[in-house]
């Protein structure tokens, strides 16, 4: 269980990492993202020696179509949640992960046709509301925090939908191969246009761009340990270590303004995740009751 709060609480501090490759835009800290992970992933394929594990998550051309997916959908998410943290915009990203688990059913109802109980509805209804009032508060849509749950939401679906899993680093590894264009061709536009910074910074912001890769892979990788090992309804309830770290440094550290609607639609969204929680809990307990009496 350590393994797991561990990589949500790398992902709850997130935002002091993002703040510190200032004066990098956020375009160009996705795409230093996109290659130094994929760099970072092939050295771990190779101490692992599970380059055949890649060769498997590019094996056939369902396979390929889930990863391009995956990889657009987790690119978008990344440019995003670079842009709450550069735009002064935390809360933001707070908002979407804090809404992820709700979208995740929303999505499974509206695209393979899954069945939601009445308090996973009300759970839903009340998340809609809570968004409501935070764009009524602040008079427009909380865009980012929106596309956030919804692009994460989507690559959980595309993940899903590559067939058997397969190693997350050679999963991962695939994903930025795909992505690989995208770094070539807005590193050449960066450059172009005079507004490429890694590099150009001195040492010390270089090696803080290029520790994105670990950044990266390292909470993946120990997610994955964690979810071989700890009951996802643990996990459950360990996901919302990453957005309470998002809100308490958005709040603490970047000065964020709440305002008494913020705090409205926020605590709204809180009453949401504990009927989600506590009806999933309560449907954990009752599938294994149904387990030991099979």
């Amino acid at each position: 269980m350590a393994v797991g709060a561990g990589a949500y609480a790398i992902w709850g501090v997130l935002p002091l990492y993002m703040a510190a490759t200032a004066p990098a835009s956020a375009m160009e800290i996705v795409i230093m993202r996109i290659g130094f992970s994929l760099l970072f992933c092939l050295l771990l394929l190779a101490v692992l020696r599970r380059f055949g594990d890649l060769r498997a998550a590019l094996g056939t051309h369902c396979r390929v179509a889930g990863v391009v997916l995956a990889a657009v959908a987790v690119a978008v998410n990344w440019l995003l949640y670079a842009g709450s943290v550069t735009s002064g915009h935390v809360l933001q990203a707070s908002l979407g992960y804090f809404i992820n688990p709700l979208v995740n059913v929303a999505l499974g109802v509206l695209l393979l046709g899954e069945r939601m109980r009445r308090a996973q509805w009300a759970a839903v209804a009340i998340a809609a509301v809570a968004v409501l009032v935070i764009t009524v508060d602040a008079g427009q849509v909380p865009w980012i925090g929106l596309g956030l749950a919804f692009s994460f939401g989507l690559y959980g679906l595309a993940k899903k939908r590559t067939g058997a899993p397969v190693h997350p680093v050679a999963s991962m590894t695939a994903e930025t191969v795909v992505l690989l264009p995208v770094f070539v061709g807005g590193t050449v536009w960066l450059a172009a246009t005079g507004t490429l910074t890694t590099g150009l910074h001195g040492a010390a912001h270089f090696w803080i761009m290029a520790a994105s890769g670990v950044v990266t892979a390292v909470p993946l990788i120990m997610f994955a340990t964690a979810a071989r090992t700890v009951p996802l309804s643990v996990l459950g309830i360990l996901q919302y270590i990453a957005p309470i770290g998002q809100f308490l440094l958005a709040v603490t550290v970047f000065g964020e303004h709440m305002p008494a609607g913020r705090w409205i639609g926020f605590g709204l969204i809180w009453l949401a995740l504990i009927v989600f929680t506590a009806d999933h809990l309560a449907a954990a307990r009752a599938q294994r009751r149904l387990m030991r009496r099979a």
